[in-house]
């Protein structure tokens, strides 16, 4: 059996760092080899197991370094704005979610798409906000390699999830205002199914696919310098090539962007469609037009966070960079459901009743 050595805080790291690349052959050039400083005082939050199979390291805990240099007065105090922000996400999406499950005037499929995007909004945000609101409680900012991955794989299985769920709506559009003869038999209930179906599995295989791949890397590293982790921050870490993670990274993405493509031709030809007429500028206008500014809001935060990821820690100040970073999970959620639920009159009248016979049964 080999031996194993484990270590927490650093001591004689010189000494260390010339023990273990003799009896093990790691790199001392690695950034877990921090250089000869005091002796630490108390459990330091980089922990890192290294195993002695030649060239070989295992990382179990990562460090995030997004909330460095903030005083405990400004933690607290962005504690209890972020606290109050994610309930107003949960909030407005549980509302918007519930109303269409409730109401029978709204099982239609636009309205059913809705709901998906509202769940994903929820399922999105469940993978930072906990993690991001205990981190501003504590003085270590920690993940440990389980948890970060599973982050990944939440938080960015979301993003192309909201891709795909545009998209269906995209085509429900474009079916009921350029072949509204032929919607029904075409929009049946198995087709709101498959196209469900079709908005959740493949951005969870992509992602799957992705997190495989980021797992058989072995890392030179702990340090991810944002808020949260990211795939990208993980593969930077990795001792050896990362090219199949490159050109998997790139494929998907360009998946992805191509639907954007598609969504725009769609709107193209709706525009179209909807000046010939003026009953369908007033559905464009009711149903189209909030697709059109969510699909807007998405793409935006995904080119934000695609140039933080890329540039982010190069070039802008930190307080930029967190906000690169935290676009997608700050604006979306929130918004998307106030735009379809200011927008959509039968939303909003579905949530004023609500809230009509649940004053009038208090009273």
């Amino acid at each position: 059996m080999q031996p194993k050595l484990a270590y927490v805080g650093w001591t004689k790291s010189g000494v260390i760092r010339d023990l273990l690349t003799a009896l093990l052959g790691v790199s001392t050039t690695c950034s877990h080899f921090p250089k000869e400083g005091p002796k630490a005082t108390g459990p330091s939050p980089t922990i890192l197991s290294v195993m002695a199979t030649g060239n070989s390291s295992s990382v179990v805990v990562f460090t995030l370094s997004g909330l460095e240099g903030q005083t405990k007065e400004n933690k607290y105090l962005l504690f209890s704005f972020t606290l109050l922000y994610y309930f107003l996400i949960v909030f407005t999406n549980l509302t918007l979610t519930v109303t269409i499950l409730r109401e029978r005037t709204l099982h239609e499929p636009m309205y059913f798409f809705l709901c998906n995007l509202c769940i994903n909004g929820l399922y999105g945000t469940a993978g930072f906000y906990p993690k991001f609101l205990s981190d501003l409680l504590s003085d270590h900012h920690v993940i440990s390699y389980a948890g970060c991955l599973l982050q990944v794989f939440v938080i960015y299985s979301s993003l192309p999830s909201d891709y795909s769920i545009l998209a269906v709506m995209a085509f429900d559009r474009y079916l009921a205002i350029c072949r509204p003869l032929e919607y029904h038999s075409i929009m049946t209930s198995q087709t709101v199914v498959k196209l469900v179906i079709f908005s959740w599995i493949p951005p969870f295989l992509c992602l799957t696919v992705a997190i495989l791949l980021t797992h058989r890397l072995t890392l030179c590293g702990s340090h991810i310098d944002k808020l949260y982790c990211d795939n990208w921050s993980i593969v930077k870490l990795s001792c050896f090539s990362t090219m199949v993670n490159n050109v998997v990274g790139i494929v998907i993405m360009l998946v992805y962007f191509s639907i954007v493509f598609l969504i725009f031709l769609s709107y193209v030809k709706l525009i179209r469609t909807c000046l010939r007429s003026r009953e369908a500028r007033r559905k464009f206008m009711q149903t189209c037009f909030p697709h059109l500014l969510t699909l807007m809001n998405v793409h935006v935060a995904m080119l934000f966070d695609v140039m933080y990821s890329r540039y982010g820690s190069f070039y802008f100040q930190q307080n930029l960079r967190n906000f690169l970073a935290l676009e997608y999970m700050i604006i979306p959620p929130l918004f998307n459901p106030l735009i379809y639920g200011i927008q959509l009159t039968k939303i909003r009248n579905a949530v004023l009743g609500n809230i009509k016979k649940h004053n009038s049964i208090n009273v």
